[in-house]
């Protein structure tokens, strides 16, 4: 009888891996948030320069530190895989940023848990209500908000790029 080797990719590993949600902590986690960051901007296939990310990135946590924002990592087998973070826009109004999941992760449900542990946060937090902005290329990201219960809102923060949507969450 002839013997198989079957391999799996690293896709399908990631998806039978437990993955664990938790907040960065500073300044041990600063080179994980900036790798996994820079990612993030590099990924659209428009340019993001518009944001200035390294003049925020020079003072991270920032506008990111506890009380009013955060950020989490994901991890797979303690191997960083996402993140998500959320900062305060005023006093009811907070903004989620940078929902980003690796491609190796991708599939996983990892993106869910993200943004379910910023909507617990800025619940948590006093937040009523959660804004962000996404690209039109990045379908999966809108589908999982609209899963949510994001819907169209008024835009809080620049985005110049041609199709982008501006969606909010009441938290209350």
């Amino acid at each position: 009888m002839e013997r198989k080797t079957v391999t799996m990719d690293s896709a399908n590993r990631a998806r039978s891996q437990v993955i664990h949600i938790r907040e960065a902590e500073f300044p041990g986690d600063m080179a994980a948030v900036l790798d996994i960051w820079r990612e993030y901007v590099a990924s659209p296939s428009v340019s993001l320069e518009y944001q200035d990310n390294e003049s925020e990135f020079a003072v991270l946590p920032g506008k990111y530190e506890a009380p009013e924002g955060r950020i989490f990592l994901a991890e797979i087998e303690g191997r960083l895989a996402g993140c998500v973070a959320f900062r305060r826009e005023d006093n009811a109004i907070c903004e989620m940023k940078r929902l980003y999941v690796r491609p190796f992760a991708r599939g996983t449900g990892m993106g869910r848990k993200l943004v379910t542990a910023a909507i617990d946060a800025a619940r948590a937090a006093g937040y009523a209500e959660m804004r962000l902005d996404v690209l039109a290329e990045f379908e999966a990201a809108q589908q999982l908000y609209a899963s949510f219960g994001f819907g169209d809102a008024d835009p809080i923060s620049e985005n110049p790029t041609p199709g982008a949507r501006f969606l909010g969450l009441a938290l209350t």
